[in-house]
């Protein structure tokens, strides 16, 4: 990581790097749960249809750049295979 030049100071980078450190040895996985769920309930309020269509068309476009053909393939044929197993 970068430091900076003012006086060897930590940059915002490793300073957050260090507090997600932290915070990842201080809380379990119901801690990171738990502000996920009231993150999206909180973007679900304040968002409507209109920001999830765009998020998911850039999210798809991005995806498509960096995956061929085989990619698709393969998660295809998990997900029939997990609606197979479901449905048994």
């Amino acid at each position: 990581m970068a430091r900076n030049n003012n006086n060897n100071k930590m940059s915002r980078e490793e300073a957050g790097q260090k507090g997600g450190n932290q915070t990842a040895r201080n809380h379990d996985q119901e801690f990171f749960e738990e502000i996920g769920q009231k993150g999206g309930e909180t973007t679900s309020r304040n968002h409507d249809q209109e920001f999830y269509e765009e998020i998911g068309q850039k999210g798809g476009e991005a995806t498509s750049k960096n995956h061929d053909k085989d990619f698709y393939r393969e998660i295809g044929q998990q997900g029939g295979n997990r609606r197979n197993n479901n449905n048994s």
